[in-house]
């Protein structure tokens, strides 16, 4: 009769997280200068929010105009915690320019930052529809790519560009550390893609002839 386990102390494969999907730099270039129409200034606001600030869907349509404080927002986030955003100056110009064109409206929806084309808050299938929308303007795979994944792009970018990962998690809005930390290894992949990439990493050193 067997009384202990034969492989208990064979570690268990581990299943590798998939790495969140994002934009480059240049893809997210392309996406901003794509936009155009009717609503390209509240678009465009959008996309910058979400690129530059890294808002949930959740938080960007929910947010007011009185949740505009100087320099910041006021996010209203998971369990209702709020956090401040500071804005940089690609977030305040696309903010003046959307507020000089927003449409004054009355009623519930009245103190609602983005506003659909019937002057109600806009909601999140139409942020959705509008960010997919964007993509394949800017020739990039609406198929692969989301709302959410601009929020994924906004942190890579961050990290990439030297910002400290605890000031990430503020930004963010993470309760955790270690839910922002997943971001600092789509930047680690980065780099071991580059090291595969170099035109030397399949040269090995040759061997050396047996003595006869």
């Amino acid at each position: 009769m067997i009384t202990e386990n034969p492989v208990k102390d064979i570690d268990s494969p581990k299943t590798r997280k998939s790495l969140p999907k994002y934009l480059t730099l240049d893809e997210s270039i392309r996406l901003l200068g794509s936009v155009d129409g009717k609503n390209r200034e509240r678009d465009y606001c959008i996309l910058t929010l979400f690129l530059n600030c890294g808002l949930r869907i959740s938080e960007l349509v929910g947010l007011n105009l009185n949740d505009i404080q100087d320099e910041a927002l006021r996010v209203l986030g998971k369990g209702n915690k709020v956090r401040i955003v500071y804005l940089n100056e690609a977030c305040k110009d696309a903010l003046r320019r959307y507020l000089a064109v927003r449409r004054p409206v009355s009623g519930r929806d009245s103190g609602a930052l983005l506003l659909s084309e019937q002057n109600k808050r806009i909601s999140r299938s139409g942020v959705h529809a509008l960010v997919k929308k964007h993509l394949g303007q800017a020739g990039l795979d609406a198929s692969e790519y989301s709302s959410h994944k601009l929020r994924h792009t906004a942190a890579t970018l961050m990290l990439q560009n030297g910002v400290d990962v605890k000031a990430v998690q503020e930004v963010l809005g993470h309760e955790h550390l270690n839910t922002t930390e997943i971001y600092t290894h789509i930047d680690n992949e980065a780099l071991r893609v580059a090291a595969r990439a170099n035109p030397l990493s399949q040269v090995k050193a040759p061997k050396k002839p047996l003595d006869s």
